[in-house]
């Protein structure tokens, strides 16, 4: 009877207690991933780094001045259609009275006219939405197929490394400019042509770049715990190498963003690029170096035509200056190091 009584009582303290154990021990970990709480505990440092990245942004007296010449690029760009409407299916056309060059404020010109009485607004507004698209579109292209060879030959190495990097080099080897130039020439002078010439010339340094930054991350220690439980190599390196080796890609595309306009304007003016008479602020300075220095009357009053070559000119110092200080402001606020 006692051994009766003791194994009902063991096999009731055994039973009973466990549903509602493992009920409680299943339901757990679910209702933490939703709990609100949880969540926020998990996202308070990136929220922390997030203010004080915007903090530091908004103490950088050059970052301040780089996004405003870069905001005061993109409303010209976006309302370009409201400060000069198009009158032709073709933005790209500027409108012209094939006439000599009129000063600012002339028959209603703002800026004046250009060679063969192009107008300058006109160029400059339409112009400004060129640059951001041919920037946009080089500098992205480029970093997408950088970030692609250069994180697959950092992180596997061996022949793929040696192949990849050989081809790169050949790249890097000759002169930007010089390579886009006779790439260019080879192709028909168009806007797209012109694009796809800045690309070829334009990844290897990305992909020397992330190559450096994959080949110092793939030996710390949370790559090595992730090779150590089984995870897949494709997912090491898109999951947890790549998104950590990006900053300095980013910084340097944003430099980039300006460097490609006036590599852009460098080849229209040596024509290259677009065709003469095009929303293209190379093109116009290379339409406008005729009358530069040389004087146009317009009712009764002589005047130096420089405003030919000024505008355009000061758009492109503009828009230039502005990627470059906000992509220098980025490089001290994304870069630990710079904060101590």
């Amino acid at each position: 009877m006692a051994d009766e009584q003791k194994s009902k009582t063991t096999a009731s303290v055994n039973n009973g207690p466990t549903p509602s154990t493992n009920n409680k021990s299943m339901g757990s970990p679910q209702r933490s991933m939703l709990d609100p709480e949880t969540l926020l505990k998990e996202l308070e440092p990136r929220l922390r780094e997030i203010k004080n990245a915007l903090y530091m942004f908004r103490e950088n007296i050059t970052a301040l001045v780089g996004l405003g010449f870069v905001l005061f690029i993109i409303i010209l760009a976006l309302f370009a259609p409201i400060i000069s409407p198009p009158t032709t299916a073709d933005t790209m056309y500027i409108p012209r009275d094939f006439q000599s060059p009129k000063p600012p404020g002339a028959d209603g010109h703002l800026l004046g006219t250009g060679n063969w009485g192009t107008d300058m607004l006109y160029g400059i507004v339409w112009g400004a939405r060129t640059s951001i698209v041919v920037s946009l579109f080089v500098v992205m292209t480029g970093v997408l197929i950088g970030l692609v060879v250069g994180s697959i030959a950092g992180y596997y190495g061996g022949r793929m490394d040696n192949l990849m990097m050989r081809i790169t080099d050949v790249f890097l080897s000759l002169p930007a400019l010089i390579l886009a130039m006779a790439i260019a020439s080879i192709l028909e002078r168009n806007l797209q042509n012109m694009m796809l010439a800045l690309i070829i010339v334009w990844w290897p340094s990305y992909a020397r770049l992330i190559r450096a930054q994959v080949l110092s991350i793939k030996e710390n220690t949370y790559v090595e715990a992730a090779r150590a439980i089984g995870v897949k190599k494709n997912r090491i390196l898109f999951k947890h190498i790549v998104p950590n080796s990006i900053s300095p890609l980013i910084v340097a595309a944003t430099m980039d963003i300006g460097a490609v306009v006036l590599v852009a304007a460098g080849l229209s003016y040596i024509g290259f690029g677009v065709s003469t008479g095009s929303a293209e602020w190379g093109r116009m300075v290379s339409d406008g170096q005729a009358w530069f220095l040389s004087t146009v009357t317009w009712e009764g009053q002589t005047y130096t035509a420089s405003w030919v070559v000024i505008f355009p000119g000061l758009a492109i110092l503009i828009f230039t200056m502005g990627f470059s200080l906000l992509g220098d402001a980025l490089r001290d606020i994304l870069d630990p190091r710079l904060r101590r």
